[in-house]
């Protein structure tokens, strides 16, 4: 094996290489790593068995050889193609044995040839060579290469501590371009390729050139290392002079009798201990660091670590509390003033008021108000704060996925901190604030961790009094804070999550009530932020009714707030203008600000003929009114659903399907309609995936009325679950459903009977309007949602051993 040498090359300048004679057979030694250069004496080791055979024969006879460096350096029995074609002839001139049987040679380039065809492999490579000559024919051009050649490798020597000045001679001394060039390439360290390229080129021009570029770049990163070196130096001397300073005005202060700014900042930090008034954990933990504060140099890293943690530890409210508002009649005027109805909301909060009046130890609820978007949440989370005179803290959950952002970091990290909780209290300054935990259901999860699971600990009135950060490290009590979380929905918060809150809904708002709270609260709000506030602008009821029924369809109040800003903003423009302001908007106003309607009931329309049904449907957003479309055409026996339907509703569809068919005689329909028929159910809006078994009633009565050919009455929306036998099954979100219903301009509704008490918790005024109908079977829904009544047996008039339908207002 040849290695790159560690020994010093030297240049017989004297001697006439050209003249050497190169014999045309030569033994061949593969070179992994190093290149050798005419002219040039480099020594190199020698260790494989095939080199060091050829070495010994050589070293007897003719000591001259061809070396070729190998392709991949990493092979250890390279081939003839694994070798570069072109090489150096080289006199061996010495030859020393090491104790391991490897032999250290020194040598000297004769000339560049080219391999031919090898005549031996075995023990070691011999080939025909070819002497080449170089190309150079002097000019002026190449005697300024080789002068910037030699500027160059004079300032490379300077740059490069380990190579002698003597070099700078010896360089200037040579006359011969070539060999100047195969000197200076020979103490570049450069890559194999590299070299192999320049001991390939035999144009001498071409050569300079090439060598003066890989100079240039070995210069380049010299220099940058020389400068960086000295940066570096350059601060370490600062650094030394700064503790030499410090050092002096350490001993001038003690000379004088004045502590240094460490002691003071300790003493700082001791004071603010005995204040912080800690718990005897907190304060262990504090005396402690505080200590290790004491030994740590202000210069350490650990220095800056301890004291953030110690500011963070002194800094949070553990004794620190507002004194609760316990006055029932001034929390019921401050939630009446910020907010209309909500009565089982205020009820909840009013009677933890009364026992806390009692009992001034009770523990905190930790309420959850579910609602669709806009129904006032958040906003009710500060007028409770407010009605009980407490701090408000709002901590938005929305995509947070690291475990973290509620336990915080642990220490051992760069940068950490406590998570937002124990960071909420301490914005607070206090250790019983009102904080709302928005957007609960919208907790991610992913390898970082739960936060989901982190909660449940916060949210644990038996264990949150030892809530323990990562960060901390110590227990603090949350048992004071009185938590309030939020959701849209209920579904993506995790089982054991919900167990420990307890559930307030928020349904949304009725016609009335969404009158009532823009009148007393959005209109105000909303002339004052478009700069109205000093005029009298006045909107007619009828204005209001007209913007909630065409402009917006939600069970919240954003987007008719959005509106009625939009209406301030018009206004605001014109009088900018020079227009004079209206004093009441009425309206026949509304189409000229706001544009074209939005909405309109399509009820009417889209019933007149058979097949189709008007269904009521739940979405996060509140109620929904869903319409349901079936038709018939020439088949045999198949049923398409279409509409992004889900699985549980194309069974509601099967089974409505197979209970008409079993029913076909009472509604007047042939025994074998289906024979020859093909069913097409469909539901509208199909971009929205539809699941769920309410819609099975509403699926019964459109394929009733399509296969009898009675449309379905334009007032009537229905819902429930059906079963094979006919039966009508409960279902959920009533309320919402129900409101649904009347924002559309339903006059009827049509539910299962055991849903009869989930009416309770609708507004009187909105039973006076609408028309209840309690059914059990699905014969009664037909029979009270198809027009014509004639094919279909009417509802017995007493009672009778069959389920009679109940036809009932509720007042």
């Amino acid at each position: 094996m040849a290695d790159k040498p560690k020994g010093e090359k030297r240049f017989d300048i004297e001697e006439d290489l050209n003249k050497a004679e190169i014999p045309e057979i030569l033994p061949v030694l593969p070179l992994r790593g190093i290149v050798i250069f005419p002219s040039q004496i480099h020594p190199f080791l020698v260790s494989r068995p095939s080199s060091l055979k050829l070495i010994e024969e050589v070293g007897q006879t003719s000591k001259i050889i061809a070396l070729a460096a190998q392709r991949n350096p990493e092979e250890e029995q390279p081939g003839p193609e694994g070798l570069f074609p072109r090489g150096t002839a080289v006199r061996i001139l010495k030859m020393l044995r090491y104790p391991d049987q490897s032999v250290r040679v020194l040598v000297q380039g004769l000339a560049r040839i080219e391999l031919g065809e090898f005549t031996q492999r075995e023990p070691y490579f011999v080939a025909h060579v070819t002497r080449l000559h170089e190309a150079i024919s002097p000019d002026r051009e190449i005697d300024a290469l080789q002068a910037h050649l030699v500027s160059q490798f004079s300032k490379f020597v300077s740059l490069v501590p380990y190579l002698p000045d003597e070099l700078q001679v010896m360089a200037m001394q040579i006359k011969d371009a070539s060999r100047l060039s195969d000197m200076v390439a020979s103490y570049l360290k450069i890559a194999v390729e590299e070299a192999q390229e320049l001991v390939a080129t035999l144009e001498v021009r071409a050569r300079l050139e090439k060598l003066l570029a890989i100079l240039a770049r070995e210069i380049e990163l010299l220099e940058l290392g020389h400068k960086i070196q000295s940066q570096v130096q350059t601060e370490l001397n600062k650094n030394q002079r700064e503790y030499y300073l410090r050092q002096q005005l350490k001993a001038i202060q003690k000379e004088l009798g004045e502590g240094d700014g460490r002691t003071t900042e300790v003493e700082e930090i001791e004071k603010k201990i005995e204040e912080a008034n800690l718990p005897p954990d907190a304060r262990k933990v504090a005396d402690k660091e505080l200590d290790r504060l004491k030994m740590i140099p202000p210069e350490s890293a650990e220095h800056t670590v301890v004291r953030t943690y110690l500011d963070w530890l002194v800094s949070l409210p553990w004794s620190v509390s507002t004194e609760d508002n316990l006055d029932i009649k001034h929390a019921r005027q401050v939630l009446d003033e910020d907010h209309y109805d909500l009565e089982k909301i205020k009820e909840r909060i009013l009677e933890f008021l009364a026992v806390r009046k009692l009992k001034s130890d009770t523990k905190g609820p930790i309420l959850c108000l579910v609602g669709p978007p806009g129904t006032g949440k958040t906003s009710l989370g500060k007028s409770i704060a407010r009605a009980m005179g407490r701090k408000f803290v709002r901590l938005s959950l929305g995509g947070i996925r690291d475990e973290a952002e509620i336990r915080g970091h642990r220490r051992t990290y760069i940068g950490s901190l406590p998570g937002r909780i124990i960071q909420g209290l301490r914005n607070a300054g206090s250790n019983n604030p009102l904080f709302i935990l928005d957007e609960v259901d919208k907790l991610g999860m992913d390898f970082r961790g739960d936060p989901a699971s982190a909660l449940l600990e916060v949210l644990d009135p038996e264990q949150n009094n030892t809530f323990s950060d990562h960060y901390l490290d110590v227990p603090f009590d949350l048992s004071k804070v009185l938590f309030l979380t939020t959701a849209n929905i209920l579904d993506p918060i995790p089982h054991a999550l919900r167990d420990r809150m307890e559930v307030l809904e928020l349904p949304g708002y009725t016609e009335e009530e969404k009158l009532q709270i823009v009148q007393r609260h959005l209109i105000p709000k909303q002339l004052i932020e478009n700069g109205l506030g000093d005029r009298k602008i006045e909107f007619a009821e009828d204005a209001l009714r007209e913007i909630i029924h065409s402009y917006t369809r939600e069970a919240g109040l954003r987007n008719l707030e959005r509106e009625i800003s939009r209406v301030c903003r018009k206004i605001a423009r014109a009088i900018t203008e020079g227009e004079q302001a209206p004093e009441r908007i009425t309206a026949a106003d509304v189409q000229r600000y706001l544009g074209t309607p939005r909405f309109y009931s399509e009820v009417a329309e889209r019933t007149q003929e058979p097949g189709v049904a008007t269904g009521l449907a739940w979405t996060p957003n509140g109620g929904e009114i869903m319409f349901i479309e079936s038709t018939r055409m020439p088949g045999q026996k198949g049923l398409m659903l279409t509409g992004s339907l889900g699985d549980v509703m194309k069974e509601s569809a099967q089974a409505a399907m197979s209970y008409v068919r079993t029913r076909a005689e009472r509604l007047g329909i042939p025994a074998d309609f289906f024979e020859k028929s093909d069913i097409h159910v469909h539901v509208p809006a199909g971009g929205i995936p539809k699941d769920g078994p309410s819609g099975g009633v509403t699926i019964a009565v459109s394929l009733a009325s399509l296969l009898s050919g009675r449309p379905v009455r334009s007032d009537v929306a229905m819902t429930g679950e059906i079963t094979l036998r006919g039966k009508v099954l409960p279902v959920g979100g009533i309320k919402e459903k129900v409101l649904a219903a009347r924002r559309a301009g339903i006059k009827t509704i049509i539910l299962p009977r055991r849903n009869e008490r989930d009416l309770e918790d609708i507004q009187p005024e909105v039973r006076k309007e609408i028309e209840t109908i309690f059914v059990d079977t699905v014969d009664e829904v037909i029979a009270h949602a198809l027009r014509d009544a004639n094919s279909v047996q009417p509802p017995p008039e007493e009672p009778t051993t069959t389920a009679r339908p109940e036809r009932t207002v509720l007042n």
